[in-house]
């Protein structure tokens, strides 16, 4: 972990320390995966409601199946894209793309980040979450699946989108995420396998992360950190 950043273990603090959730009452988030830090926020804060999209099959028919009784009339999760979002303009007050702007293909991205300037309110915030191309844990995974040209593609792609005038970036924040894995088989199932991409994992490739990760396991498992960027833009209002 770099000493001169924080380390952070909910990162809906440090959103809730960006924007003033009580102001808020429809979210959207880009990208969901689990949605986990949305189901959280929509429990602490009993006001708002929220879309969730998520354009990987498998994983959208696990958040239906999971989705809680007490959330499921302010919680809608739908299988849609980010550079198409099914909402009409000015609907939300608030967007997310938590680790999921540079899963979005290169070309695309200025696209998804239009939608979410169109699907947002005057005003509105648009919280960008990121991984930063660095450290131990990313040492491994690069092995396998190398997302540095994808990573910087999507903070040129937000850089580029400022330019334009039609936001303002009103905040950034750097932190370290604890990363834990229990063993070997948790990583190899949870980071080799995702059932959103093919990382085309062949037996000697799989030996290779293998040794890899091997040395940081002990006997409470495997724990990293991940470096963490987060900037906050505003659709402007003039």
């Amino acid at each position: 972990m770099n000493p001169q950043q924080d380390l952070v273990t909910d990162e809906l603090q440090v959103l809730s320390a960006l924007v003033s959730l009580p102001e808020a009452h429809d979210l959207i988030e880009l990208g969901c995966g689990n949605a986990r830090m949305l189901t959280d926020m929509l429990r602490r804060h009993p006001h708002l409601s929220a879309a969730a999209l998520e354009v990987d099959a498998v994983q959208h028919a696990k958040n239906l199946a999971r989705l809680a009784p007490e959330l499921s009339g302010r919680l809608q999760f739908l299988p849609d894209s980010a550079t198409a979002i099914p909402f009409p303009d000015a609907r939300f007050d608030g967007a997310l793309m938590l680790k999921s702007l540079h899963h979005v293909p290169v070309a695309q991205m200025p696209q998804a980040l239009a939608e979410a300037w169109r699907v947002l309110r005057p005003g509105g915030w648009f919280y960008v979450s990121e991984p930063v191309y660095d450290g131990a844990l990313n040492d491994i995974v690069k092995l396998y699946n190398d997302e540095g040209t994808v990573r910087a593609a999507a903070q040129a792609a937000l850089d580029q989108a400022l330019q334009t005038g039609a936001w303002e970036q009103t905040a950034e924040r750097r932190f370290d995420m604890p990363a834990h894995f229990a063993n070997w088989e948790s990583f190899e199932q949870r980071m080799l396998y995702p059932s959103f991409a093919d990382h085309q994992i062949t037996e000697d490739l799989r030996q290779r992360v293998k040794a890899a990760f091997d040395p940081h396991c002990g006997a409470d498992g495997a724990h990293f950190t991940r470096p963490m960027h987060v900037r906050l833009l505003r659709k402007r209002t003039d």
